[in-house]
Order: structure tokens, then sequence, then C-alpha cells
């Protein structure tokens, strides 16, 4: 794992994880945080995309990259993660929020035409990949004894659609999985699944098209999203919300 940026001081910042943040969602979310004045901890697979985030968070305000962390992790990997969380600790930078926002798509297929990798690429990135987060990072807020978690869910783990039944069983378990852990948490922390909405993404185009363009963009989302995200308490715990 390649840490991008550190943060120094520790004060009354908020710290925002959010992962899956080298384009869509997670991208503009991140920019936006950062934009607010937020402690960002953002990760991704790619480091290019990684280094390409630091410098557009630097254009905003060339003295606020030093106070994010930005690095490279694969959700998939449960040990990518825990090397995630130690070096959260090390920094003294314990989320006050996470969005488990890392995911991906099965190209429009029916289900007996989806090769096994791509499926498994859903489910490992969808499921696993939040719940490897979970695993890692809930005890740090439970021993904080603070925490908002938010489940990026959608439109699709709560109806369905033919062609992304791969998809759309990955979100309906993030559901099942935020209404269940919602139950085990002590008082403090809240989990949440969240629904985007309809954004113009690459994930969208790959379902509906050159029809993707007609929907929000990721930037007009971001400020309402940011707003929403920010405002929830633990008395959201278990609720299914949509932005």
């Amino acid at each position: 794992m390649t840490v991008g940026t550190k943060g120094a001081a520790v004060g009354a910042q908020r710290t925002v994880m959010i992962t899956g943040v080298s384009r869509g969602l997670g991208h503009a979310l991140t920019l936006e945080l950062a934009r607010r004045g937020y402690f960002v901890i953002g990760c991704a697979r790619s480091q290019e995309k990684i280094q390409s985030l630091q410098q557009e968070i630097s254009a905003l305000d060339p003295s606020s990259s030093s106070r994010h962390l930005l690095t490279t992790v694969d959700v998939r990997s449960d040990s990518s993660v825990r090397d995630l969380a130690k070096v959260v600790v090390e920094a003294k930078r314990i989320p006050d929020i996470i969005v488990n926002n890392a995911g991906t798509i099965n190209r429009n297929n029916k289900i007996w035409d989806v090769p096994a990798e791509e499926f498994d690429m859903v489910i490992d990135t969808n499921i696993k990949g939040t719940a490897n987060i979970l695993r890692h990072f809930m005890p740090l807020m439970i021993e904080k004894k603070h925490g908002i978690i938010v489940n990026m869910s959608s439109g699709w783990g709560r109806s369905a659609a033919a062609a992304v039944a791969p998809y759309c069983a990955s979100k309906w378990a993030i559901e099942g999985l935020t209404r269940s852990v919602a139950k085990e948490l002590p008082s403090g922390l809240a989990i949440i699944a969240l629904s985007p909405g309809v954004v113009n993404t690459d994930m969208l185009t790959s379902c509906f098209g050159s029809s993707a363009a007609l929907y929000q963009t990721t930037e007009a989302w971001a400020p309402k999203a940011a707003t929403m995200i920010l405002s929830l308490t633990v008395e959201d715990n278990g609720a299914s919300l949509t932005v």
C-alpha cells in the first residue's frame, strides 16, 4: 500500500473516509468535502488516479493537500484494508464518517451469460469490500464511541432490473447487511444504506449507454450528497435513504 498524503495536526476537524475515490461519486464527493474543509481519507486501486486527485485537491487550495490522506487500497483484499486501518491509527485520524462507496457493475447480460470472473468482481467489490472495511474500522469507531457508516446502495438494491442481476444482488445484500449490523451497534454509532439516486457515471453509461447523459452530473450531485451525509445522526441508524 502506498500512501499519497498524510495529515499532520489533529484537531476538531471532522474526518471522512471514502472508498473508491478514483472516479464517479467517490471522486466528486472527495473534492466537495475537501472544498468544505473536512479531512478526507480516500482510497482507490489506481495510484495514478490517486495522484491525479491529490493534484485536483491542491488546485482547490495549494495548502490543503497535506491535510488529507490519499492511498492505494483494494477493498477486495482484507490485508490491504487491514494495512489502511493501521495507517489511519498511526495518523490518529479515526474516521467520524465512513462512506463505503467503492463499487462496480457487470456488463449488461443475462445471468447465465455473465462470466464467472465478472460475477466475482461485482460480489467481491460491492459486498466483500464493504465487509472488509467494517471488519477493520468498526472496532476503531466502537472504541471511540462515535461514528457514522454510510453504505452506498442503489435503487436496484430495493427493486430489480434485467441484465444487471449480479449488481442487483450485491446491492440487495448491502441493504440487508446494513439493517442487520444496525442491530449490533452500541450507542454512539449508526450505519445507513444510502442510494445516490440516478447520476451520470461510468457505471450508468454501462447500463444506459448515451441516455446516461440525461441525468445529473456527479458535480451537481456531490453538494447535495455531502450535505445529507454530514447531517446524519445516530437516530438514522438502520435507515435506507436516498440522496
